[in-house]
């Protein structure tokens, strides 16, 4: 089994309209820990909460290092609701000249969420990675960033 090790994927916010008592703050960046991978290859989700599951061929060692869906915190006016828009494409991973991709983006709230009586709520996405059969053994990245639109009502 060829390990992989410490795939990390960074977000960024942008709210739907321009509106000056609200804001976005990233927590957290995703990151999908070590995966090893055998010839089969196979896909690991990471779900909104962090748990993460690997199907096919992926397995995740005991050793999980850093493992996070990508977080926010959304404030402004209490009890303002919004919309949440994720990205469609999916996205690729580089490590050195190898890649993955990653596509078929969740959260938590899912479509809509309300800030809480005191103006605040946290925001988390995960996603799903493709790891090859014959994938090479590094640190996978981003190149670029995806946009996570919410829009205030």
């Amino acid at each position: 089994m060829k390990m992989l090790k410490f795939i990390l994927f960074i977000f960024f916010v942008c709210l739907g309209e321009a509106v000056s008592s609200q804001s976005i703050t990233k927590n957290t960046d995703m990151n999908f820990g070590n995966i090893a991978v055998n010839n089969s290859g196979g896909t690991v989700i990471l779900d909104p909460s962090g748990s993460r599951t690997g199907t096919g061929g992926v397995t995740l060692p005991a050793i999980a290092g850093s493992v996070n869906a990508a977080s926010f915190d959304i404030s402004g006016t209490a009890l303002l609701t919004y919309g949440i828009t994720l990205p469609i494409a999916g996205c690729t991973l580089s490590s050195g000249g190898n890649t993955m991709s990653i596509d078929t983006f969740t959260s938590t709230p899912s479509t809509t969420g309300a800030l809480n009586g005191i103006g605040t709520q946290i925001l988390n996405v995960g996603a799903t990675l493709h790891v090859g059969g014959t994938q090479t053994s590094g640190n996978y990245t981003s190149g670029g960033s995806f946009t996570v639109t919410v829009n205030y009502n």
